[in-house]
């Protein structure tokens, strides 16, 4: 080479990991269908025939996302637990390592336990059936970590318990709160602990039959209900006007008597769950004498709203579309609610640093969300007390 020739850019030799990293990042950030294969080129300073040199599609980026966070939980689950082979069974340090490791991981790759859950309906049946298999058995070992010196834990608690793990360390995905990784590291750390130490089978019964807020009524609310149970079945975009007509018998040109277009009917239904957790939060507030009691009362308010109809995990799953649309008065009412958690949890701890609190209460919150989304045991009439239960013992209750 002369001094004049051109300098020469070489290819990474990760290029393919990094595609793949910048893809679960932007995913995770926006949502598989609002993210392109030329934003993933744009991220990584390529182009998106580079791109395609890598993978078939976006799909298969997608996969290769999904799969290689899984492969971090086997990795941060392996480490841990082969560590713990020397020490003996009644020895704490054997589920502190691997609360460590699930925290590491929390802060580093939070997708790594969220990507699945957000993207899964993407995914081909074979890919999801790998996934999920592989992560039921991560998440097993999980379990039985949890159930060493504690008889008191069967295994469908300790599973339970491993799963809410599971979202504590994912939950930092799911908000902008930033906290520095040291301070982080100590806060996920003290949600899981208290997570697991939950007895889930003590939980009373949450009675989920009477939601807060106006009682459905009219072609307008029967639209609305229809919507929602197929937008949480099949996801918002593969639903048609004509389907969502068809349910409750009418024509599919006759729902735009009542709504405009199906982005209004979406907005309509988190306007619906917003109404109810208000509605929920003021009955709370109005029982309660202390702020514990308030907190206590707004996470049972909360599980009754989010189990009792799809709406409010219908609305919160969407995020991506209402903020692409002109929703500002719901995103507004959804962060004032979460706002008052979290003026709770500093009224009750005023030590404790409002980002730190942040941290807590999204936690919380994810549990909550996650096993709903992933249709965990929701059948079970005694599933929205447990999850209560679990979230008040996240918040220090």
């Amino acid at each position: 080479m002369t001094a004049t020739d051109p300098p020469v850019t070489r290819r990474p030799a990760d290029r393919k990991s990094q595609l793949v990293a910048l893809a679960a990042q932007l995913f995770g950030e926006r949502g598989y269908s609002h993210v392109s294969v030329a934003d993933i080129a744009k991220a990584a300073g390529v182009t998106g025939p580079s791109v395609y040199r890598h993978f078939a599609d976006k799909q298969a980026l997608l996969a290769a996302a999904v799969l290689a966070g899984v492969a971090d939980l086997e990795a941060c689950t392996d480490r841990a637990l082969d560590r713990a082979d020397g020490l003996a069974p009644e020895d704490p340090a054997r589920l502190d390592g691997l609360v460590d490791s699930i925290c590491t991981m929390g802060i580093r790759r939070p997708d790594a336990a969220v990507l699945w859950r957000w993207n899964g309906a993407f995914l081909s049946d074979d890919q999801n059936r790998e996934v999920a298999t592989r992560t039921t058995a991560v998440l097993a070992r999980w379990a039985r970590a949890l159930q060493v010196g504690r008889a008191d834990l069967d295994d469908r608690g300790a599973r339970q318990l491993a799963w809410a793990a599971l979202s504590i360390a994912g939950s930092t995905s799911m908000h902008a709160t930033r906290i520095p990784a040291a301070r982080a590291h100590a806060r996920l750390r003290l949600l899981i602990t208290r997570v697991v130490s939950v007895r889930t089978a003590d939980a009373p019964l949450l009675e989920t039959d009477a939601l807060p807020g106006p009682e459905p009524m009219g072609r307008r609310d029967e639209i609305l209900d229809a919507s929602s149970g197929l937008f949480e079945r099949r996801g918002f975009g593969n639903v048609g006007v004509d389907e969502i007509g068809e349910a409750v018998g009418i024509t599919g040109p006759s729902v735009y008597r009542h709504f405009s277009s199906k982005v209004a009917i979406l907005t309509s239904i988190g306007q619906r769950s917003a109404a109810r957790l208000e509605a929920g939060a003021m009955a709370a507030h109005a029982a309660s004498r202390t702020p514990q009691e308030f907190l206590s009362r707004l996470a049972d308010s909360y599980v009754t709203v989010l189990t009792a109809t799809p709406d409010l995990a219908v609305a919160f799953h969407n995020g991506t579309v209402l903020r692409d649309v002109d929703a500002r008065d719901l995103l507004a009412a959804q962060r004032q609610y979460v706002r008052r958690w979290i003026e709770l949890v500093c009224e009750i701890d005023p030590g404790l640093p409002r980002a730190e609190a942040a941290v807590t209460v999204h936690a919380a919150l994810s549990i909550a969300n996650d096993a709903m989304r992933m249709r965990r045991g929701r059948d079970r009439p005694e599933l929205p007390g447990q999850l209560a239960l679990m979230m008040k013992g996240v918040l220090g209750l």
